[in-house]
């Protein structure tokens, strides 16, 4: 049996939110547990109901997505958080993916669009629109290497360390006292910023990264 899914909206717009509540609801497998129309409710509903999925809306009287997505990914990192937009998506992409964002939608998406990117993310997938493959989404999505290291915090390079020594990502977690999940999280930002997509792919690059910065004795 799917589990259900507990979603929370963010929308600055009552009348938008419940016409996603009801596109939402019309499967059994998701429930709509809170609606806000402010960054402090949402951040609050998150934090106490660590919602499967959130749906954030960009644009906000308090500014845009950017600065609530961090508070959230840190406060709920097992939620799934999709921005809805009216700008241009492939620009946010990949500040969005490294906050830990987990999809773009744009506002004039259809239902059964929506409905896809949720069903891709149950099973871990990224669902992206055509056109931004067309239109450069790999230059977009170019990592930047920063002293070789990719701007990986110091607490990815501790877990990446810890991979690479073949750890398991259960004593990974325990090490840095965080949920199993939270592991998967800061993996896909990871993979992200290293610009891979596989475990072994992300091993190979750390590793040669860290072996270029090693001092050489002779």
């Amino acid at each position: 049996m799917t589990k259900v899914w507990r979603v929370v909206i963010i929308d600055s717009h009552p009348t938008s939110m419940l016409g996603t509540k009801l596109i939402l609801e019309e499967k059994e497998e998701l429930k709509v547990t809170g609606m806000a129309s402010n960054w402090d409710e949402g951040l609050i509903l998150v934090m106490e109901q660590q919602p499967e999925l959130v749906l954030l809306d960009y644009q906000m009287p308090e500014g845009t997505a950017e600065t609530l997505l961090e508070k959230m990914t840190h406060s709920s990192p097992s939620s799934h958080i999709i921005i809805l937009t009216d700008t241009d998506g492939i620009k946010l992409l990949h500040s969005v993916v490294n906050l830990g964002g987990s999809g773009i939608l744009s506002k004039q998406a259809s239902a059964a669009q929506l409905m896809l990117m949720i069903d891709g993310l149950r099973e871990g997938l990224a669902t992206l629109p055509m056109d931004w493959l067309k239109n450069g989404i790999w230059q977009v999505q170019q990592p930047v290497i920063d002293g070789g290291l990719y701007h990986l915090t110091d607490t990815e390079i501790f877990i990446m360390e810890r991979i690479v020594q073949g750890i398991t990502y259960d004593k990974i977690a325990t090490e840095i006292a965080v949920s199993r999940r939270s592991i998967d999280n800061y993996l896909r930002k990871i993979y992200v910023k290293l610009g891979v997509s596989t475990r072994a792919q992300a091993i190979e690059k750390f590793a040669l990264t860290t072996r270029q910065k090693s001092p050489v004795f002779s």
